[in-house]
């Protein structure tokens, strides 16, 4: 039995109702009461407040039996808005969602700079442009999460991010002096794996996401929390050495991970090579089908070292959903079963290994549904996309 004064147990109450409000999606107050093992007498009262709130509404069903028409408790989608934020090497990528994670609007600015000084006021001008343009709500932009590649400490300063060669950034501190919102700074693959747990995994425990675009970090939510290790930077496995002596990483080692199996690294060899500077996953595609040599070969290289390195991963963590995060293997023939093949050690254990269908759009669903947990004060979210993001 929870004990404690009495604001502190309303407000786990208040938190218990939200989730299992958004978890059930429509609800009764009696059944409510049924799962939150709260009186009903504390369900009113709570339900009250949060209907006077505009957090929640009612929705009376029709049925064909004797007697009173059940009435319907749902969160209230409409009721305000977060904005998710993707800032990368070269883009910067925005997802506007309603309260229930649904996407309203998207945009995305290119970056020819990687000069923070020059990024921060595009970057604001583009929040501004967001809360000029959200339709009218109760709460108005409720939270923005961005998303940085790199490494993200508990106190939410930028340490380092290699593709950008930011040091010791402290791009949340800047926002406020401008933004009058709550703001959030969050390591792009913790987000990814934010969003796997919140609309795809809602019942895994043990979920570890790896994300291959423009480098390979690793989110891991463990009992429905980020695990981040002492300092917040915990997830760079794609600093992790598996050629020891091999190719020079921006991280100052060589032979890191990511130089051999993120995305990152076909681009750049097949732009090199090729001299086209804005190579495309279309281009890639039509090679793939059309059976050329060196992108088959590039692509079977990819798979080999991201099992040496999934491998790796799988005894540390011992994942039960392991989620990857890539387009490249999604356009790749059998690039899956060839990852599960390799994955042949009768030491390495999972229950789950699947490329995720949530694609780019990951990492801003995940920013999105961070504000909007933070926003609601609850342990956990489960929503489920309407459309395809």
């Amino acid at each position: 039995m929870i004990t404690g004064d009495a604001a502190y147990i309303k407000k786990l109450n208040r938190s218990s109702i939200i989730r299992n409000i958004i978890k059930e999606g429509m609800i009764s107050r009696a059944d409510l009461s049924k799962v939150t093992d709260l009186t009903r007498a504390t369900i009113s009262v709570q339900v009250a407040d949060l209907l006077a709130e505009g957090l929640i509404v009612e929705t009376q069903l029709e049925h064909n039996s004797v007697g009173r028409k059940p009435i319907m408790l749902s969160l209230n989608g409409n009721a305000g808005y977060a904005l998710g934020i993707d800032l990368d090497s070269g883009k910067i990528s925005f997802i506007l969602s309603d309260l229930l994670g649904q996407p309203v609007s998207t945009k995305s600015v290119e970056l020819k700079t990687n000069d923070y000084d020059k990024i921060l006021p595009i970057l604001i001008e583009a929040i501004k442009e967001f809360l000029k343009s959200t339709p009218e709500s109760e709460y108005g932009i409720v939270g923005i999460v961005i998303a940085i590649h790199g490494l993200v400490s508990k106190d939410e300063n930028i340490h380092f991010v290699p593709r950008l060669d930011w040091s010791n950034i402290h791009l949340k501190a800047d926002l406020e002096k401008e933004i009058n919102i709550p703001i959030y700074i969050e390591n792009n693959a913790n987000l990814c794996s934010f969003a796997e747990r919140v609309y795809q995994h809602h019942e895994t425990e043990y979920l570890l996401c790896t994300t291959l675009y423009s480098g390979i970090g690793i989110g891991m939510m463990m009992n429905d929390e980020f695990f981040r290790g002492h300092d917040g930077f915990a997830g760079e496995a794609g600093h992790m050495i598996i050629v020891p002596g091999g190719k020079p990483c921006n991280c100052g080692n060589k032979g890191c991970w990511e130089k051999y199996a993120s995305e990152a690294s076909i681009f750049d060899h097949l732009s090199s090579t090729r001299k086209i500077e804005n190579l495309t996953y279309d281009q890639i595609q039509a090679w793939i089908e059309s059976g050329d040599e060196e992108v088959i070969d590039l692509m079977e290289q990819l798979l080999y070292y991201l099992s040496i390195g999934l491998n790796n991963l799988i005894n540390m963590y011992n994942p039960d959903t392991l989620v990857l995060e890539s387009e490249l293997l999604r356009i790749y023939p059998d690039s899956l079963e060839k990852i599960k093949a390799n994955l042949s050690s009768s030491t390495s254990h999972y229950q789950g290994l699947l490329i995720s269908p949530l694609g780019k759009g990951a990492v801003v669903l995940g920013a999105c549904a961070l504000a909007i947990k933070n926003f609601l004060d609850v342990p956990m979210l489960n929503f489920t996309l309407e459309n395809d993001a």
